[in-house]
Formats: structure tokens, C-alpha cells, sequence
């Protein structure tokens, strides 16, 4: 029901932003069908996407079609706001209906706005934000760690490997002792990543590198994506822990798109005891399970913050933190926007982020 609503939802935006592009553009009637035809064939690419037609094209044209298909939602969304004001604006004569139709300011108003707006929005998805972090312990600790903690690489048709060099440049530039990342590190499809050997830039990650798995991971065929983590040296926790110097314990749970995964308390009893307890857990429900177990600190992703505004508004009412440091009782959490993203490569109120984080013994 959700899903057919959520289509509903899009296909009403959708008819609902043409029939005003129609009406404003001071175009022939000829240029004004290929300004709206233009716009819809980019948005029904989407579907192009999901039904997997661009596993059979080349790599180039293939990130082409995602791209702009995807990047066409945040459009359209932009889009619907605009024009939802307009309406609002004009109801209650607030502007003139003229400005609605064949309205060369109109036009040019809202084009440079979008323009503006998105050029802006992509900066800002480039533009990776440093989260400076101290976790203090009173439990021995074997020294001080640097820990760098990601999620939602989602690496793919748009973020290919020349993207995801630069970042593995910046976890290095920290000197990390371990490096977590918190799921969703294949976005689609693994045949970018192979294509491309990704996994010689996870190797050149100067830490070692553990990780859950995300959603996604289960989207681009569960399988594929752990063959992938294996050749690229990411130490998978999939319901299972690791102990590193005696000090430390990560524990990383299997993403909930699995019912069936191991409930966290199961998973806490097989752990080494009296050492400092992190966490993995893609999506971040249920926080209370963490506090309730003793748990240390948790890192997840997931939420995006909903990476454009006001997207980040529901999922700052759906989860109970969404994005940021958060504390229930004497656990610790970092909710992470994610590095990468998504689909169109815009930041709108949100930030693209890695937490550069320290642990010391109190």
C-alpha cells in the first residue's frame, strides 16, 4: 500500500509540474512538447534503472542515464514547491494570473533559480565534512585509537572510483588505527565496482576496514556484494564480532531487511566481555536495544538525512535521532548522513560527512 501510495505520489507531482511548465513556457506549442517531453522521458528513466536496462549498456551511458534520471526526482520535487507557491500566491491575489502563462520573467525566475540552487546543492555533495569526535572509557584500553567511521558510500554508477579515491585520500590523511563503515557501501549494481576494480582503492585504505551490511547490499544481490567486500579486504560482521587488542569488541549485525537476523542480545552473550562495545547497525531503529544491552557506541547510517530539504524533515520525524551524536543512558551514538549518496549527487541542507573520532581511557 505504501508503495502504490508513494507512486500515486510521484506520477500526481509529475503530471502536476508538466501541465505548469506547459502553461508558463513563452514557447510554439512545438518546443513547448519537447521541453516537457524532455522532462519526462528523464524521469521515467528512472524505471529504466530500477528494471535493470542499464546493466546492458556501456558504463559511461549507463551513469549518464542514472544521473540524470535520478537527478530529475529532486527536480520535480523543487519543481512541485515552486509551483505549489505560485498557486497559493495566486488564490489569494497575491500575483497576477498572467505571471502563470507564456511569462518569459516567469520562466527565466524559476530556470536560474533551479540552476543556482542545484549547482550549489552539487558543491555541497563534494564538499566532504570533517566530524571531529571523543569517546572516552573508563574500560582498558590497550592505547589511544583514531577511529574514521562512514557510511552510505553507495558506490556504483555515480559514485565510480575516481570519486571514491579521493575519499580513501582523506581517511588516510587521518591516520586511522581501524576504519568502520556502517552499510550500503554498493549502491545498485557490483558491475561498476568490478568494472572499474574498486577494490584496489579499498586497498589502499592504510587501516584495516570492518563493516555491516546495508539495504542496498541486499538490492545489488547479496551474494555478489560480499564477493565484492572479500576481494576489496573489508572484514564483513554479519551477525558476528571481532575483538581487536583485547580492547575494543565490534559487533555487527546483519541489516534488518533480513527478519531473520540474530537479535542483538544473542549477538552480545558471544562477545568478549568488559571491553569497549561498538556497534554496527545499518538503520537506526530501535535504539533503546543498544542502551537496554550496555552497549558502548553505535554507529549507523541509513537516513541520508533525507539528503535534500525538506526530505530531511520526515526522516528527522520518522527516527528518533536521524542524523548526528545522540545519547540514551550511557550509550553513545553517531547517526551518519552518509559520505555518498543516493542518486542526483545534491546536498540541500544536509551535509556528505565522515566522523574522524578518538578513543581514550577516562
Amino acid at each position: 500500500m505504501f508503495f502504490i501510495f508513494f507512486l500515486l505520489l510521484m506520477f500526481g507531482g509529475l503530471a502536476y509540474a508538466l501541465w505548469h511548465v506547459w502553461c508558463i513556457l513563452p514557447f510554439p506549442k512545438l518546443w513547448k512538447w519537447v521541453v516537457v517531453a524532455t522532462i519526462a522521458i528523464s524521469f521515467f528513466g528512472m524505471f529504466f534503472i530500477f528494471g535493470g536496462g542499464i546493466e546492458r549498456m556501456s558504463l559511461g551511458a549507463a551513469s549518464a542515464i542514472y544521473q540524470i534520471g535520478t537527478s530529475m526526482l529532486f527536480i520535480l520535487l523543487y519543481l512541485v514547491m515552486i509551483f505549489i507557491v505560485l498557486d497559493l500566491l495566486r488564490l489569494v491575489h497575491l500575483l497576477p494570473s498572467v505571471y502563470l502563462h507564456d511569462n518569459w520573467a516567469a520562466t527565466l525566475s524559476i530556470t536560474g533559480f533551479l540552476v543556482v540552487l542545484f549547482s550549489w546543492g552539487n558543491i555541497n555533495y563534494h564538499n566532504k565534512v570533517r566530524v571531529p569526535m571523543e569517546l572516552n572509557t573508563d574500560k582498558p584500553l590497550a592505547k589511544d585509537y583514531k577511529i574514521v567511521m562512514m557510511s552510505d558510500l553507495h558506490l556504483g554508477y555515480h559514485n565510480r572510483r575516481a570519486e571514491f579515491a579521493r575519499w580513501v585520500d582523506m581517511v588516510n590523511n587521518e591516520h586511522p588505527d581501524i576504519i568502520l563503515i556502517a552499510g550500503d557501501i554498493v549502491d545498485k549494481s557490483v558491475r561498476p565496482l568490478m568494472e572499474e576494480n574498486v577494490a584496489e582503492e579499498f586497498l589502499r585504505l592504510e587501516a584495516p576496514v570492518y563493516a555491516c551490511l546495508g539495504n542496498h547490499e541486499f538490492y545489488s544481490y547479496q551474494s555478489k556484494a560480499k564477493e565484492f567486500m572479500a576481494a576489496a579486504g573489508i572484514h564483513l560482521l554479519q551477525d558476528s564480532c571481532v575483538s581487536i587488542d583485547g580492547s575494543i569488541c565490534i559487533i555487527g549485525r546483519d541489516d534488518r531487511t533480513n527478519p531473520s537476523r540474530k537479535p542483538l542480545k544473542d549477538l552480545i552473550a558471544s562477545a568478549p566481555q568488559n571491553q569497549y562495545t561498538i556497534v554496527l547497525d545499518h538503520q537506526p531503529y530501535h535504539l533503546d536495544e543498544a542502551a537496554t544491552s550496555g552497549i558502548d557506541f553505535q554507529l549507523s547510517g541509513h537516513t541520508h538525512r533525507g539528503q535534500v530539504w525538506p526530505i530531511s524533515w520526515i526522516t528527522d520525524a520518522l527516527y528518533e535521532c536521524s542524523w548526528g551524536s545522540y545519547q540514551r543512558d550511557h550509550t553513545h551514538y553517531y547517526i551518519s548522513s552518509g559520505i555518498g549518496l543516493w542518486g542526483g549527487k545534491f546536498r540541500i541542507g544536509t551535509q556528505s560527512e565522515y566522523v574522524a573520532a578518538t578513543l581514550k581511557r577516562e
